[in-house]
């Protein structure tokens, strides 16, 4: 038997399939110095506007460690796609700012994922797309309990 009927080997081959997907055809091709770790900072930032957004949050948002945070946040800065702001209420705490450049980028990623969002639900009813979300969420959940069968 193959072992491509194992659900691991399939969502291993569908997050190879969506990385390409943004490599081949996503217009955040052409940003230039953007990495794919970069690219889910600045959404994550820019889709939790309503808040300051610290390292720390990075930290535990991707589960990544400090200096794998501080790394990809350096590298952005670096980049001109983020800056770090002190805040008002603590002199040791820096929030992260996107630029008027991230905030471009961030726009040609949002349609970039709904364009490929739509790609891969065609077919898809409403039912199904909150099934297939539920059992993704399970999945994911039954990951993180770290209990053995």
């Amino acid at each position: 038997m193959c072992d491509r009927y194992y659900i691991n080997t399939e969502l291993r081959i569908l997050s190879r399939n969506i990385n390409n997907y943004f490599i081949n055809y996503g217009s955040n091709r052409r940003v230039d110095k953007m990495t794919g770790s970069g690219a889910w900072i600045i959404a994550y930032i820019a889709e939790n506007g309503h808040r300051d957004v610290f390292q720390r949050d990075l930290e535990k948002e991707f589960d990544i460690t400090r200096s794998t945070a501080s790394k990809n946040v350096d590298l952005l800065v670096e980049n001109g796609f983020i800056v770090r702001e002190q805040v008002d209420y603590d002199a040791r705490l820096k929030k992260l700012v996107l630029t008027e450049k991230a905030k471009e980028v961030f726009k040609i990623m949002r349609n970039d994922r709904a364009t490929l969002e739509a790609q891969m639900l065609l077919g898809f009813s409403e039912e199904e797309k909150n099934q297939l979300r539920g059992f993704l969420r399970r999945l994911s959940a039954n990951l993180e309990t770290g209990e053995e069968f």
